[in-house]
């Protein structure tokens, strides 16, 4: 589905300025926006606080992201409506609807000029209305669009579920309708343990044709979503999906064969990206890094490893960081260098962050470009500049 240009004309030259000399101002209150934000929203628009969750932190946090982003992009019109038109989709299981958006806006609006003080000029606030009016013009578009050929969310019904270890799980779920996605993206999950509370779990497979998909989730100390999957969750429970999301998929026009890096429950998107090769007849080589702190924590090696034997285009290496020292052969960064080179690859990063800072980084020195590296949208892989 293309992202549909905003309706209203494009923004004047200096807008991008403007914004961006706000922000500097806005910098050192960046943790008491979201706060005077959603305070602002729930005391002039109550109805609209039952569509969030009890604990409003997390959510305080993406909507910086959200604003960074914005910021980022507000020169890239292609890319910010693209980005905008993801946001108008995925905000649908949420209950958003037109309305919300001017509601939304008028309290942004506010909060950054209750900080920006001086610095909110007419010009500056002009400046943002047009870039939040573009917004929420794409986010709309996209919602309504996505409206007329998909639900909101999708019921998935868990049909198997198994403990890996005490704090590692994976299950299985059929969902109530067709769910559209390609192996390597991300799904956002809520659960009836905490409602309203949505978290983001890669399939372990490629598309089905019985249209189920399977989940790896890891038990984290105070996650209440993570938890209750791992040792709540059992076969007939059903949880909500939301759209597929992420572009760490196989690009079709590429002709480089593939290195994919593993750790943790990592596994699961590398794993759907095997699954997208032999099930789309991809015929480039891929060598897969399965790594681990230790041999307990490895798991899905052994299944791994029955998929190399029956794809002769597939080649799959462990990698345990405590059978040596960090300096020896078992350390994943050291294991993936002298395996190369991969300069000449596309590269897929699966895992916990400084895991794939450290591959990336590895690669990146190899003589890999930074565009040819896809990993999770949350991590940054670029070297510090001072």
């Amino acid at each position: 589905m293309q992202p549909a240009a905003p309706r209203s004309a494009p923004p004047p030259p200096e807008d991008p300025e403007l914004i961006r000399a706000s922000l500097a101002a806005l910098e050192p209150y960046a943790d008491q926006l979201a706060g005077y934000f959603y305070a602002t929203l729930f005391n002039r628009y109550p109805e609209v606080r039952e569509l969030f969750p009890v604990d409003l932190d997390p959510q305080q946090d993406r909507l910086l992201r959200a604003l960074l982003m914005v910021v980022e992009l507000v020169d890239d019109p292609a890319n910010l409506v693209a980005f905008c038109s993801h946001l108008g989709r995925d905000h649908r299981k949420f209950g958003t609807e037109t309305a919300h958006y001017g509601a939304v806006g008028e309290c942004l609006l506010a909060t950054l000029a209750h900080f920006a003080g001086p610095a909110w000029t007419a010009d500056t606030a002009a400046a943002w209305t047009r870039a939040y009016t573009t917004v929420a013009e794409v986010m709309d578009q996209a919602a309504q669009a996505d409206a007329a050929v998909h639900p909101a969310s999708w019921t998935a019904r868990i049909v198997a579920h198994r403990r890996h270890s005490q704090d590692l799980a994976e299950f299985t779920v059929r969902t109530d309708q067709p769910y559209p996605f390609t192996g390597g993206q991300y799904v956002s999950m809520e659960t009836p343990w905490a409602p309203r509370v949505w978290r983001y779990y890669s399939p372990a497979n490629a598309p089905r044709p019985d249209g189920t998909l399977t989940f790896h989730v890891r038990a984290v100390t105070g996650g209440r979503v993570s938890n209750a999957l791992v040792r709540r969750a059992a076969v007939g429970d059903a949880v909500r999906l939301g759209c597929a999301q992420g572009d760490m998929v196989l690009d079709p026009r590429s002709p480089r064969d593939v290195v994919c890096v593993a750790g943790g429950t990592g596994l699961a998107p590398i794993r759907a990206l095997i699954e997208q090769a032999a099930l789309d007849g991809v015929r480039r080589r891929m060598d897969v890094f399965l790594g681990s702190r230790t041999a307990a924590d490895m798991y899905g090696l052994d299944e791994l490893l029955a998929l190399g034997q029956r794809h002769r285009w597939l080649t799959v290496r462990a990698a345990i960081a405590d059978q040596d020292a960090h300096d020896g052969p078992g350390f994943l960064p050291r294991v993936l260098a002298e395996a190369g080179p991969w300069d000449r690859h596309d590269a897929y990063l699966a895992g916990p962050g400084p895991m794939v800072v450290t591959a990336g980084r590895v690669l990146m020195r190899a003589g890999m470009p930074l565009e040819r590296i896809y990993h999770d949208p949350f991590v940054t892989l670029e070297e510090p500049t001072s």
